[in-house]
C-alpha cells in the first residue's frame, strides 16, 4: 500500500502533466483526502468514490480520495498507483471541463456516470436493493459524499 505521501505526490505529478487551462476556474483546486468514501446507492461493499468533483458555494474542486484507492487497490506500487490515478483524475477534469463549457447533454460525462449507475443498480438482487448489509471490508468507510468544506 502506498503511503499518503506518496499518493499526494503522484497526483502533484499527474496535475504537472496537464494544461493550465484545465485549472481555470478550479477555485476549490485538487486535494486529497484520507476518507473511504461509498456512494449511498452502493450495497455490500462493492462500490467506492475515488474522487469527485464538486461545486459548493461557488466554489470549483476535485477531491480524490485515497481511503477508498487503498480499498480498491490494496497492493498497488508506484506505477499501478500512478496509472490508475492519472485515469480518475482525468475523469474529474472532464467533469470540471464539461460543467464550465455547458455541456450537460446525453454525451456527457455526467450522462454516461448516470446511465452507468443505474446499470449497476438494475444489475443488483431485490436483497441488494433492499439495503443488505455491507461487508467487513466496507465497515470503516463513510456511506454517501464526504461533506463540503
Amino acid at each position: 500500500m502506498i503511503s499518503i505521501g506518496e499518493f499526494q505526490d503522484i497526483i502533484s505529478e499527474l496535475l504537472d502533466e496537464l494544461p493550465s487551462e484545465f485549472f481555470r476556474d478550479l477555485s476549490g483546486g485538487v486535494i486529497v483526502s484520507a476518507a473511504c468514501v461509498i456512494p449511498d446507492y452502493a450495497r455490500g461493499g462493492d462500490l467506492y468514490t475515488m474522487g469527485v468533483y464538486k461545486t459548493f458555494s461557488g466554489i470549483r474542486q476535485i477531491v480524490m480520495y485515497k481511503g477508498s484507492f487503498d480499498r480498491v487497490y490494496p497492493r498497488a506500487g508506484r506505477e499501478e498507483a500512478k496509472a490508475v490515478l492519472r485515469g480518475i483524475l482525468r475523469h474529474e477534469f472532464r467533469h470540471h471541463l464539461e460543467f464550465l463549457t455547458g455541456i450537460h447533454d446525453a454525451s456527457s460525462l455526467e450522462a454516461q456516470d448516470k446511465r452507468e449507475k443505474l446499470a449497476y443498480l438494475a444489475g443488483l438482487s431485490d436483497e441488494a436493493r433492499a439495503g443488505s448489509k455491507a461487508d467487513a471490508a466496507s465497515a470503516a468507510c463513510r456511506h454517501g459524499e464526504e461533506p463540503a468544506s
